[in-house]
């Protein structure tokens, strides 16, 4: 990528900008929100991100327009990662700025709001999971095993690097199959195998089709979201949304 040579150990390309800190986030708004007629502001970097003339006009009515771009960038389109963020800043001349995220943003983890834990024959629910979750106004960060983690990769470590330090909370995606998957039952083992602090807000059970076979009794404990019961499917979404954007 042209902002970052390739001696950097992060591939910036895959991770998304909402993993930029609060601080990078600031910094980057003192550097653009200022309209400057000599170097390139927020409405340079606007226009890069692909928005309309009309919707650069509307974004003047917010105190931090770059911050707010930022935030609604994700939404709008798929490739809004920090590569993507130091490709446009090289692009209109901001080398400047470049130079001055490069030690905060250099080793950003990517973090994520939830882990999903699922087996192969429920994808097509967690496809769902990611429509209503990512892709809507709650905008949330799901861990996708099969969409997120590189091939090669030892699933054990991997699996336990990102369910203790880099996800929030766990959503566990209950059905006859998952009981049948070695890989979930780790995940989950290893979850719940966490200090008794965490672990009582980092799982959420979540059943979406009936069962033939035996609730795991390692979760009874744990408040069931329930997608089988029409009484509570018109809040199902954003029920679970609430747990998980929980501090």
């Amino acid at each position: 990528m042209a902002a970052f040579d390739g001696k950097d150990a992060v591939d910036f390309d895959s991770i998304p900008v909402a993993a930029l800190n609060v601080d990078v986030r600031n910094r980057l708004g003192l550097y653009l929100n200022p309209r400057n007629v000599v170097a390139a502001d927020w409405t340079a970097f606007a226009e890069e991100t692909d928005l309309s003339y009309l919707e650069i006009r509307n974004y003047e009515k917010y105190e931090n327009p770059t911050r707010k771009i930022l935030d609604d960038w994700p939404s709008r389109c798929s490739d809004a990662t920090v590569g993507r963020l130091l490709n446009i800043l090289a692009k209109v001349e901001r080398q400047d700025i470049v130079e001055d995220l490069r030690p905060s943003i250099g080793n950003i983890p990517e973090t994520f709001d939830a882990f999903i834990c699922y087996c192969q024959n429920d994808i097509e629910f967690v496809h769902e999971m990611i429509r209503q979750l990512e892709q809507t106004q709650y905008k949330l960060k799901l861990c996708v095993f099969d969409r997120d983690v590189l091939p090669g990769t030892c699933v054990w470590t991997i699996s336990s690097e990102l369910i203790e330090n880099r996800c929030k909370r766990m959503v566990v995606v209950i059905s006859d199959d998952y009981l049948e998957s070695e890989e979930c039952d780790f995940q989950t083992k290893f979850a719940l195998s966490l200090s008794p602090g965490a672990r009582s807000k980092r799982l959420i059970p979540v059943k979406y089709k009936t069962m033939k076979k035996k609730f795991p009794n390692i979760l009874r404990f744990l408040t069931l979201c329930d997608y089988t019961n029409p009484c509570t499917k018109s809040w199902f979404w954003g029920r679970l949304a609430k747990a998980l954007s929980l501090p």
